[in-house]
């Protein structure tokens, strides 16, 4: 039996090669000047008490960078790239430990690497409320918690658990959201059980019932945990992402079967404000509050005037029982804008006195 051919290689191949591969022992030796410089900040901010996280400083670092990017790289792609690179840098100033939904291959995970970088200690959590409790109690410095989505409205649990949770947000990430259709084997006939978070099953209920009408419906903590037991037997399916199914060792036996094309879920960054102080004004900030008034008529209407008075745009505005047994609610308000500026501050504190219930969730710069 002959031996397989190898691929000729032309002499101006090779010779490009070898200018990568020059060029690479550059970057690292660059990469790691730029690391040892980063650990000479991170004795710095030990000394003087600093946070080592600051997501504002990551903006403006990657801005400036794309600012200067003349090519062919793309921004989106230099932005990925620059990211990982502070968070390979800040993991040996002092490693991030960010609470999320588990097990790997959650869309919460995916959101928490987006913000954080992959070099982040992920601590992975059963369901939200763990992720609230771990983050409160300091187990993880940070969280990651679903807050909406753009087809099945907000994720009412987080909301509920903000109520009494210490925690305030200090940022988020939109994550477009693709769901999969993962089996053991490579086929979508056969299936008993479907297995993924309420939220996805409800986001892709239509293709379920077109393509798997006879198979059971299973809610689970996570999709990445419908996916690890549907690893365990072939007549069970998953949907969750491609991640999963990479970490799980699935089929991908149907690519985005989610309802809506453009299916995206909003994720909240929580701590203790300790940990991380409101970021300062961005320009493209969101006020997050929850409130309750009086049970009274026109309360809820005179909760919007101050900010048509003092022209701040309201963006969420959202309902959630108070479980008091006397038909009272809490409501959960989004407004454009930071309570640094000043008309924000005056449309915010008119607005405290007319609540019975006031708490400012967090101020933060919108995700992109």
């Amino acid at each position: 039996m002959s031996e397989p051919k190898q691929p000729v290689q032309s002499e101006a191949l090779g010779a490009l090669r070898v200018q990568i591969d020059s060029i690479d022992q550059q970057l690292l030796s660059l990469l790691n000047q730029r690391a040892r410089v980063a650990e000479q900040v991170g004795e710095i901010k030990r000394a003087e008490g600093s946070p080592f996280f600051r997501p504002d400083r990551v903006a403006q670092v990657i801005e400036k960078i794309q600012s200067a990017n003349q090519g062919p790289l793309l921004n989106q792609h230099v932005a990925a790239i620059w990211r990982e690179i502070m968070s390979a840098c800040l993991a040996l100033e002092a490693p991030q430990r960010v609470a999320v939904l588990g097990p790997q291959g959650t869309f919460c995970e995916q959101a928490a690497i987006e913000f954080f970088g992959s070099a982040a200690n992920m601590i992975y959590c059963a369901n939200f409320d763990e992720v609230f409790h771990a983050t409160a109690a300091g187990t993880a410095q940070y969280g990651v918690v679903g807050m909406e989505n753009s087809t099945e409205g907000v994720v009412a649990r987080s909301l509920d658990l903000f109520l009494r949770s210490p925690v305030h947000v200090v940022g988020e990430v939109s994550l477009l959201v693709r769901h999969n259709l993962l089996r053991q084997v490579n086929e979508l006939g056969g299936g008993e059980v479907v297995m993924a978070h309420p939220q996805a099953l409800a986001q892709c209920q239509n293709w379920l019932t077109q393509h798997l009408p006879q198979a059971e419906r299973r809610a689970v903590s996570s999709n990445a945990e419908g996916a690890r037991l549907a690893a365990n037997n072939p007549a069970w399916a998953a949907i969750a992402s491609e991640r999963a199914a990479a970490q799980f060792g699935l089929h991908i036996v149907s690519h985005a079967i989610q309802d809506e094309a453009y299916n995206r879920t909003r994720f909240a960054v929580i701590c203790l404000p300790q940990t991380m102080a409101m970021p300062p004004a961005s320009g493209r900030d969101c006020t997050s509050l929850v409130v309750s008034v009086p049970n009274r008529p026109g309360a809820v209407h005179d909760l919007l005037v101050p900010l048509k008075k003092h022209g701040v745009s309201m963006t969420r505005f959202e309902s959630r029982p108070a479980k008091s047994g006397q038909w009272e609610y809490f409501f959960y308000i989004d407004i454009a804008g930071h309570p640094s500026e000043p008309h924000v501050a005056t449309a915010l504190d008119e607005l405290k006195g007319l609540c019975a219930f006031y708490k400012v969730l967090g101020a933060y710069p919108v995700s992109e």
